[in-house]
């Protein structure tokens, strides 16, 4: 996990590109940031190339949010609040959808 609390600190968010914002809203941690973490794993891939099929999923659902949330002209600080509630929440929903689907697989494998 990154050393650096990007929710608390919102210094970074006045030099953000907009991937770096979805970044932060799902995984957490820049591009940037996770590179430097990650130096081998970065020769051949990036963060997303590491990512669940359950957060490429939010990070495309957060993408057309942010479309969205620049027309209306919200801020950088205020699309990141809203974005990081959305993905939290999709990413809970998902998940726990996930949880359900396997215990139903193990339900059906013991009969």
């Amino acid at each position: 996990m990154p050393d650096n609390d990007y929710y608390k600190n919102r210094e970074w968010l006045k030099y953000a590109e907009e991937a770096d914002i979805l970044n932060v809203a799902v995984f957490n941690t820049t591009a940037k940031k996770w590179r430097e973490l990650n130096p081998n794993l970065a020769k051949k891939a990036n963060v997303r190339d590491y990512a669940t099929i359950n957060e490429l999923t939010v990070l495309s659902n957060l993408e057309s949010h942010n479309a969205e949330l620049i027309k209306e002209g919200k801020s950088k600080e205020e699309r990141f609040e809203i974005l990081s509630k959305i993905a939290k929440y999709q990413l809970e929903i998902l998940n726990n959808a996930e949880k359900i689907k396997l215990l139903g697989n193990e339900d059906n494998a013991k009969k």
